[in-house]
């Protein structure tokens, strides 16, 4: 189905689709609230709009509109903060832009599921979107007075998706016995007694692992007898986003014609250039590679410290190694329907519409087709279309290991984010928003990372990507002339080598042969720092 949000020139709605994370989860023990499937898959059920300022609002307990104050930050373009307009401790964002679903749909509106905002609660809305010629705003309610409450700048305040209207009122509930669905019966008990034994089993004796603290069943999709439930059942959501929301944004922006880094407040770049210096007085001007890392060590030295590196030896014993060839693969996966990004080489900006890029086909037709002479960066089956492969691409996981001093195996999609290409694929210049583990299990990739301390010369321009896709094209210096002394890291990762690319870190990848690699961010330590970054 398709849904639509309409806008007028100089409107320019911040929406994305919903992360399943939250910080509170991440701070959770061994981020145990992520075990709880629903929570993930509510978390995510949705779109959110982003604040487009950072403000401040307090309340002082009257009934009027005045007795809510809001005090915007400063450079904030007049209008674009949130208002006192009901009275009653509300305070509203408007929404620029007319969204439209389908005959017969509303669209639900509040707050981001599972996440909390002390002293302000979200009020949720039903709105009949399939003919309402009008905006709507998105209203939230103090709870208490004198208790000052921020938003920081792209922090989500409104939360939403299509219903089919008319469902709830034509359920017909009821009450039964249990013996009216004996099946039902059985399936639960064996559960109960499953749970209580295993229960007891863990009260006596602890597993080390903190993955063997839960049995699984819901998240698996599977009953207590090892029995699958629906054939659609979804361990993760990821929704697209919308096409056409960064064009918005570019138009309202009005970028210069001539190429200039994006504009950063002079201490920023004060502080940037001073850390580049810093870096360079250190004797660890390389990656290093290390093998038989300890999990301390590469806390310390390595995700802490936000330093590279790259991990030798971890997967010497993968049957992956040896047995993914393109034919192997084919067979393995067969027919199975698979997500790819199709008609990159005749898109030299598909990054920003990856959405429309993505196409269903057969696994065996899309190796066919990268295994043609020449396909170079056309297909490329990537971490961006993982979440709609899980069930497809399952059969890989018999041919894998896994890291387990360094990650967890009690989330979805454990074994990581599959990237599958010919010689030729290439990932443009780009940063990430958590940490990654990059396992290059067939095949070599050449990597170009540039530290984050060199972002102000980086020409960023388009949330994590640069207008300067391609640090290895020749005569780059003369179009972007910050570039000049950029330091460039360069690492070539072959077979059994996994790449800690910490967050922030700008990297490109192109891969020297067919190729397979799978990412990671299922670390035991947090990695989610999305909600904070500024755009």
């Amino acid at each position: 189905m398709e849904l639509t949000c309409y806008v007028y020139p100089g409107w320019a709605p911040r929406i994305r689709a919903a992360s399943s994370r939250r910080p509170w989860m991440d701070a959770s023990p061994d981020s145990f609230a992520y075990r709880c499937l629903p929570l993930n898959i509510a978390n995510a059920h949705g779109w959110e709009v982003l604040s487009p300022c950072g403000f401040e609002a307090e309340w002082n307990g009257g009934m009027g509109v005045d007795d809510v104050v809001v005090r915007i930050d400063a450079g904030t373009p007049p209008g674009a903060g949130p208002v006192a307009l009901f009275g009653q401790g509300v305070l509203t964002f408007h929404v620029e832009g007319l969204i439209r679903t389908p005959p017969g749909y509303n669209l639900w509106v509040g707050g981001s599921p599972n996440a909390m905002k002390d002293g302000l609660a979200p009020l949720s809305g039903l709105i009949e979107t399939d003919w309402s010629p009008f905006t709507f705003t998105m209203n939230w309610r103090f709870t208490r007075p004198g208790h000052r409450v921020r938003f920081e700048e792209n922090e989500p305040f409104c939360f939403f998706f299509p219903v089919e209207r008319g469902l709830a009122s034509s359920v017909v509930p009821r009450i039964a016995p249990i013996d009216e669905a004996p099946d039902l019966k059985r399936k639960f008990e064996t559960w109960s007694r499953s749970r209580d034994a295993f229960q007891a089993q863990i009260a006596a004796d602890p597993p080390a692992a903190p993955a063997d603290h839960w049995q699984k069943f819901y998240y698996r999709g599977v009953d207590a007898e090892g029995a699958p439930g629906a054939a659609d059942h979804c361990p993760k959501l990821r929704l697209a986003e919308f096409a056409g929301a960064e064009h918005v944004q570019e138009e309202t922006a009005k970028t210069p014609a001539a190429p200039a880094p994006g504009p950063i407040p002079g201490k920023m770049a004060w502080i940037a250039r001073s850390l580049e210096r810093l870096r360079a007085l250190s004797d660890h001007k390389v990656i290093p590679r290390k093998a038989r890392i300890g999990a301390d060590e590469f806390l310390e030295a390595h995700y802490a410290a936000n330093r590279p590196v790259v991990l030798v030896g971890e997967m010497a014993d993968w049957p992956a190694r040896q047995r993914w060839s393109p034919d192997y693969l084919k067979r393995l996966i067969g027919s199975a329907e698979v997500e790819v990004q199709t008609g990159r080489a005749a898109d030299p900006d598909f990054e920003r519409r990856m959405a429309a890029h993505a196409r269903r086909l057969p696994f065996g037709a899309f190796i066919d087709q990268i295994s043609r002479p020449g396909v170079g960066n056309d297909a490329y089956l990537t971490a961006y279309n993982s979440a709609g492969n899980v069930a497809a691409l399952a059969p890989l996981e018999q041919d894998l290991g896994f890291i387990d001093k360094l990650l967890v195996r009690d989330v979805a999609q454990a074994h990581g984010m599959p990237w599958i290409g010919p010689a030729g694929s290439f990932t443009p210049l780009h940063h990430d928003l958590t940490n990654n583990l990059l396992l290059q299990v067939v095949g070599r990739k050449r990597l170009l990372l540039v530290p984050p301390s060199e972002t102000p010369r980086l020409y960023n321009d388009h949330h994590v990507y640069s207008r300067v896709r391609d640090l290895a094209q020749p005569g780059l210096v003369s179009r972007f002339p910050a570039l000049d002394g950029l330091n460039v890291h360069q690492v070539i990762l072959v077979p059994g080598e996994a790449l800690f690319i910490p967050l922030g870190w700008w990297h490109q990848v192109t891969a020297l042969d067919f190729s397979v690699s799978i990412t990671h961010t299922n670390f035991r330590w947090p990695n989610d720092f999305h909600a904070g970054h500024p755009g």
